[in-house]
């Protein structure tokens, strides 16, 4: 691989690449992508451990928690304002022609952000964290067939075969009678954390079909700072609901003794909300940034890794239990993962192929 030879991210013709990506030389695509890795896997990893956490020293709000998952947006600022402004008159008339449509988006996502994430949090407060992250792999399934239909995105027989695999998994972790789960969890409300968790993975894979679907189609700009403004007002919309429904549910009124009875004291609780708020943030520029320099499929695949990390800390923070059926449904969901990394992998080098023959000339024509 040629440090002085920009990278393809798509499989796709040049026309269809962001020009700014093109001018970026391999090593630098690639550390980009290596940073918002990093982001995605460390900032979900840690908000799903504080998620935990705050429900086992006494936390009990389902608002809160969906909340503290989109209120640190305003950070997101920094960033932005440190980004140059590389929009020319022709964006900016194309822009503000089609902001009716722009608001449009951001508020549709910004809902869908919300009732998504009320579902996970409703799925992290009646299952253990490891449990919970190995359901989360199912996001790449459904990030398939959404991607399919709504990104044309190929779907091959090793893209299948994840699908199947990660299903496998999902159904092994529905199926196991000996699951732990935390203290005072019944059967019945483990089977609707369940469901909420898979209902939220689809829900989100649909989320990240529908950004890479705006950006593309809608959005149409090329620089970074699009991604850190999809990000700040659809999470400014989320936010906004989350409150309406914190208020509307009542659950506003048990905040102050929630604080007061917090095992490890007020303080404490405090940070958590904090910390949680700030890492949801982290994960969510990984998780935009990957769709924004690669695809959605990717975005999510990634996401899924931290099947590989969140069991793994869940096992020395929580003492959760790894059953064998658990291991068996980690190790099937992790070859799901890579069926597709290898799929990946295999379109870029035609990609490569694709671009270097188009250097030399020697285009072939389209099948």
């Amino acid at each position: 691989m040629g440090n002085q030879e920009p990278i393809l991210v798509k499989e796709e013709s040049v026309v269809g690449i962001p020009t700014p990506l093109l001018k970026l030389k391999s090593w630098q695509w690639w550390v980009l992508v290596s940073i918002n890795i990093f982001f995605l896997i460390g900032g979900q990893a840690a908000s799903v451990l504080l998620g935990r956490f705050y429900y086992d020293q006494g936390g009990n709000s389902k608002w809160m928690a969906t909340l503290v998952q989109t209120a640190a947006f305003p950070i997101l600022y920094i960033p932005l304002l440190l980004l140059p402004s590389s929009s020319s008159s022709a964006d900016s008339s194309e822009t503000s022609c089609s902001l009716k449509y722009i608001v449009l988006i951001y508020v549709l996502l910004g809902v869908i952000i919300a009732g998504d994430n009320m579902l996970y949090s409703v799925g992290l407060l009646y299952l253990s964290a490891s449990t919970y992250s190995l359901i989360c792999a199912t996001q790449l399934a459904f990030n398939a067939v959404f991607s399919y239909f709504i990104n044309a995105q190929k779907f091959t027989a090793l893209i299948l075969n994840s699908v199947v695999l990660l299903s496998f998994s999902a159904a092994l972790i529905a199926l196991n009678d000996d699951a732990d789960t935390p203290s005072g969890v019944s059967r019945s409300k483990y089977i609707v954390g369940f469901v909420c968790t898979l209902a939220a993975s689809a829900l989100y894979s649909l989320l990240l079909s529908l950004m890479q679907f705006s950006f593309e189609k809608i959005l149409k700009r090329e620089t970074f700072s699009v991604v850190l403004e999809m990000q700040i007002y659809t999470s400014l919309v989320a936010t906004c609901v989350s409150v309406i429904g914190l208020f509307a549910s009542g659950e506003w009124r048990t905040l102050h003794g929630e604080m007061e009875g917090y095992h490890k004291g007020q303080a404490s609780y405090v940070l958590t909300l904090v910390w949680t708020a700030v890492t949801w943030q982290v994960c969510s520029v990984g998780v935009v940034g990957l769709i924004f320099l690669v695809t959605s499929l990717f975005s999510n695949v990634i996401s899924t890794l931290s099947l590989a990390v969140t069991p793994l800390a869940a096992l020395v923070v929580f003492r959760d239990k790894m059953s064998g059926v658990k291991i068996m449904a980690m190790l099937i969901a992790l070859w799901g993962f890579s069926s597709y990394v290898y799929q990946n992998h295999v379109d870029d080098l035609k990609v490569r192929r694709a671009r270097q023959q188009a250097q030399a000339g020697r285009v072939e024509p389209p099948c």
